[in-house]
């Protein structure tokens, strides 16, 4: 774990861009973190999490104006909730 020092320093330079986000997620999150990052040539997790919060935003913008791109969101929404115990407890 980074120091005080560290921790302050990363804050300070980033304060205006970026936020620290700690989350508790399953192994199986963190399998898959790793594998986007290595399939899409990202620099981590950290990184992987804001390519799906990316792609997620791009399939939400062309389902605007695209019904195929609209069924293929409204497809995984149902699957994530319908299958939501296992992502979540």
């Amino acid at each position: 774990m980074a120091t005080r020092e560290a921790q302050q320093k990363w804050r300070q330079t980033n304060r205006y861009v970026k936020r620290q986000l700690n989350v508790m997620a399953r192994e199986h999150t963190h399998r898959k973190l790793d594998q986007f990052a290595g399939a899409f040539d990202l620099r981590g997790k950290g990184e992987a999490v804001t390519f799906a919060t990316f792609v997620t935003d791009a399939l939400m913008q062309r389902a605007e104006f695209s019904d195929e791109a609209k069924k293929v969101l409204e497809d995984a929404a149902g699957a994530y909730h319908r299958d939501r115990d296992l992502y979540i407890n």
